[in-house]
């Protein structure tokens, strides 16, 4: 229980810490994408508009003013700033036709005129007019006579680009292991107390049964010599009794720490004829209460389990079935295995448990019924009992409500 509840506490941490780790760098990397697209359509746009034929070409002539970009939407002073001036462009200007006009591509450069003549025919086809293409961003835009292609090289960008997000991974791979191992000390610290607290009440539980087994013993002695003396007498009946209901009480607490605590001894059981065996005593007992017992056990089921503790299991099942049904109703006791899973379910017709008791109904002296006394020997032990022995068999316990019927059903790994 324990194991699972520091398990638990490491997953919700770690999930954070991941969420919040994707999360940063998905809004970091996100914003800085869109910023960095937004900047090279500005510079490309910029560059297009500052851009002007060398020569004149079939009529179409180069602009007569210096300064072609001079245009009143113009950014001049973005066309001044460092980043602008240190980018590298290349331009490839197209006729209508299709023909190269011209092609500025001044060496040094990574690209030859015929990849960017490619770019720029590709590009004119795809009806695009920007985007990014190996590595190079570009903006295309009619000239008043010839197509502009701008490219400009972000080579330098992007590779730096993936260099961070390379260590960002890195690094934060390393923090994420560093925090596993933090949270994991931190979910024992959580956890430690709990669990120490947990077993020195059960070790109580354990201790004050061993305690009470002998005053009881002793009590039950004497009132059965004092009841032979003196006859019958109504306050040594009531003595007798209350005491039988502090022997069942106490062998009820020993048998829950003792299910908790030792490690139970597993071996191979034919599941399927320890229930049938188990059923049998319940018959008369079934009858004695109006009631009738219905049983659907399907043949050569087995399971890893303690035969003691799987015994109990099913007495305490059907024992709780009959004291809950209603009069002249069926107690139905079913066995099945199904995708390696053996199914025990114990139903009966009743009263259906609210939603929010269904789960307390496992806790230790949790009676759904609260205004019942103890008179029928009962305490609120017995499902206590049952979920620890499910738990002991790696499986568990539930209870289902439908159509008038309570149904307790245990479910664990079967060979």
């Amino acid at each position: 229980m324990f194991k699972k509840s520091r398990r638990k506490i490491v997953a919700a941490i770690m999930t954070i810490l991941v969420l919040l780790w994707v999360g940063t760098l998905g809004v970091i990397y996100t914003s800085s994408y869109f910023e960095m697209t937004n900047k090279n359509k500005r510079m490309l746009k910029v560059h297009a508009e500052m851009y002007t034929l060398s020569r004149s070409f079939d009529g179409i002539k180069p602009p007569r003013r210096p300064f072609p970009g001079a245009s009143p939407n113009f950014d001049s002073d973005f066309a001044e700033t460092p980043m602008f001036r240190l980018s590298t462009f290349y331009t490839v200007a197209i006729s209508y036709d299709g023909d190269i006009l011209e092609i500025e591509n001044e060496p040094p450069t990574v690209f030859t005129d015929a990849d960017l003549k490619n770019l720029a025919q590709n590009i004119i086809k795809d009806g695009r007019d920007n985007g990014t293409k190996n590595n190079l961003a570009f903006y295309k835009t009619d000239k008043d006579g010839y197509t502009l292609v701008t490219f400009m090289d972000n080579t330098i960008v992007n590779e730096n680009a993936m260099t961070l997000f390379r260590y960002t991974l890195i690094f934060g791979g390393v923090a994420l292991v560093l925090f596993f191992f933090l949270s994991v000390f931190l979910s024992k610290k959580i956890v430690n107390p709990l669990e120490e607290s947990y077993h020195k009440q059960k070790q109580f539980i354990s201790d004050a049964g061993h305690e009470l087994k002998t005053p009881v013993s002793v009590v039950s002695a004497n009132a059965e010599l004092l009841s032979r003396e003196i006859g019958d007498n109504q306050w040594l009946q009531n003595i007798q009794y209350e005491n039988v209901r502090m022997g069942i009480l106490v062998s009820q607490l020993l048998d829950l720490a003792r299910t908790e605590d030792v490690t139970t001894q597993m071996e191979r059981i034919n599941f399927n004829r320890l229930v049938v065996g188990e059923a049998l005593p319940f018959e008369s007992v079934v009858f004695e209460k109006g009631l009738s017992l219905n049983c659907n056990i399907s043949s050569n089921i087995e399971v890893e389990g303690n035969s003691a503790q799987l015994k109990q299991i099913v007495s305490i099942l059907l024992d709780n079935a009959i004291c809950h049904s209603k009069d002249q109703g069926e107690v139905y006791l079913a066995l099945t295995k199904e995708h390696g899973i053996a199914k025990l379910s114990v139903i009966n017709k009743g009263d259906e448990i609210p939603m929010e008791q269904r789960e307390q109904i496992f806790e230790r002296f949790y009676r759904v019924d609260t205004a019942r006394n103890s008179e029928d020997k009962h305490y609120g032990l017995g499902l206590s009992i049952a979920k620890a022995i499910a738990t002991s068999h790696k499986g568990h316990i539930e209870v289902l409500c439908y159509n008038g019927f309570v149904e307790f059903r245990v479910q664990i790994p079967a060979l």
